[in-house]
């Protein structure tokens, strides 16, 4: 037990939880941006907890029971509020990663706010036991994290960051007049062979 309880000092552990904290401390601050700052930022942030959560070393619980959730559903909601009205209609995407898009002859919507929240509370309830400094809850509050990184959070990340990316880089030519690009004709010089 002791061997295993030295992971939480490790030193990607360590930076995974400075990102954790950062991460979910410019979540809690959305009201205060604009969209334009959102999205820059989260462009810069969130690739950096993919990597670190990527990062984080093997482990296993010590304890069977489950560990306490500090965030409740009305901050969970705060949040992901906060999110939707920043991005304002930017906040939907089409998912095409999940199981059921497979046999789906319609797009499934998702929404950035969502994942993000998503995010947020597994996040914050990490960090919240990880400042309580109890060595046993810290790991397993670790291996909770990276089993949900791995199994849950970890795809809505990227796939917000599909949809994050759009908002910022998307060249569509807001009068709509982009179509006419597609039903050109190629030049000749154009044509490869």
């Amino acid at each position: 037990m002791e061997k295993d309880s030295l992971v939480i000092f490790d030193k990607n552990v360590i930076e995974f939880v400075t990102v954790a904290a950062e991460t979910c401390g410019f979540l809690e601050r959305t009201e205060t941006l604009s969209k334009d700052e959102f999205v820059d930022t989260s462009l810069k942030m969130l690739p950096l907890l993919y990597l670190k959560a990527n990062l984080l070393p093997p482990c296993v619980a010590i304890e069977e029971e489950d560990l306490e959730h500090f965030v409740s559903e009305e901050v969970y909601e705060i949040i992901r509020i906060n999110i939707a009205s920043v991005l304002a209609d930017k906040d939907d995407y089409l998912e095409v990663f999940l199981p059921e898009m497979r046999y789906s002859d319609t797009p499934i919507k998702k929404n950035v706010s969502e994942d993000l929240a998503d995010i947020y509370q597994d996040l914050k309830n990490f960090v919240f036991i990880f400042q309580l400094g109890f060595n046993q809850t810290m790991h397993d509050a670790l291996v909770r994290c990276k089993n949900n990184f791995a199994e849950y959070w970890g795809q809505r990340l990227v796939n917000s960051l599909r949809a994050l990316h759009d908002i910022k880089y998307n060249t569509t030519n807001p009068e709509g007049d982009d179509e006419d690009l597609y039903n050109e004709e190629p030049f000749e010089d154009d044509l490869l062979f």
